[in-house]
């Protein structure tokens, strides 16, 4: 039976073979906040170096954004330990959000802009090509459901993103990989894991409620995440309202079938 790290590692490789997330002479910034998943992905991108036939370098990156009291000697002993170039900026961003989010409100939107052109910043700075966000397999699929449900978008993550002002190249290693494993692998490997305690405490949230939904799904489909992720990849434009996208269709718009020829069924997906 394969071990959680050659299963993860398997899986970053499919993404990698797939969407070209990683190449000759790479220098990533990984963006550690602290949380089981970019701890996993930092420690996997170096395992990965290992079984690739090409060179790339990475920086850990953190950014210290004024939470009361996290430990971001944490965060610094463990990547002096491991031997990980890093760097830890502070900006004090909780003060920011705090003022400018009305109470009972989600912090995330406000939050994750900031820290995103923050990031943008540092990556421009240190000269690195690409930054490495640690978003898995679930991130993809309630980001898909939330848009649509509350954004009216039909939108999830791209595995690899040029942003918006042209001047950073995002990625997402784990892109394929299951919350559960990467949750099993931090605890295996003993991350020093550092939630997050802004957003954490916040009751109702939208992605919340979403996971909810997916849990009922699967009580009566265990495959509904599986599918669903096939479904972010076997798109078919002629189909849709967008009238940007419009074409000609190959049949009248009924459910898929069995003989439908699916151009990714989730088995397809996971055996790719």
């Amino acid at each position: 039976m394969a071990s959680l790290q050659q299963t993860l590692l398997r899986q970053i490789s499919r993404a990698n073979r797939r969407f070209g997330l990683l190449e000759d002479g790479d220098k990533i910034m990984v963006a550690i906040s602290g949380g089981k998943d970019s701890w996993a992905m930092l420690h996997l991108l170096r395992e990965y170096r290992r079984m690739v036939p090409f060179s790339f370098t990475w920086v850990a990156v953190n950014l210290d954004q004024g939470h009361p009291g996290f430990p971001v000697e944490v965060l610094r002993e463990y990547l002096e330990r491991e031997g990980h170039e890093h760097r830890i900026v502070h900006v004090d961003t909780y003060s920011v959000v705090k003022r400018e989010v009305p109470a009972g409100k989600a912090y995330c939107s406000l939050c994750s802009r900031l820290r995103r052109g923050i990031l943008y910043d540092v990556a421009v700075e240190l000269g690195c090509t690409k930054i490495a966000l640690g978003h898995h397999r679930d991130d993809l699929i309630e980001t898909l459901l939330l848009n649509q449900l509350y954004a009216g978008q039909l939108k999830a993550m791209a595995p690899r993103l040029r942003s918006d002002d042209g001047r950073n190249t995002i990625i997402r290693p784990l892109i394929l990989c299951e919350e559960r494993d990467v949750a099993a692998y931090a605890i295996e490997q003993g991350f020093p894991v550092v939630p997050c305690d802004l957003c954490g405490s916040q009751d109702n949230l939208r992605r919340a409620h979403v996971r909810q939904l997916l849990v009922q799904l699967e009580a009566n489909n265990p495959d509904v995440r599986r599918s669903l992720l096939a479904a972010a990849g076997n798109v078919k434009p002629s189909h849709l309202l967008d009238a940007r996208l419009q074409g000609e269709g190959d049949d009248d718009g009924e459910a898929a079938g069995a003989g439908d020829g699916a151009l990714l069924s989730p088995q397809m997906l996971v055996r790719a």
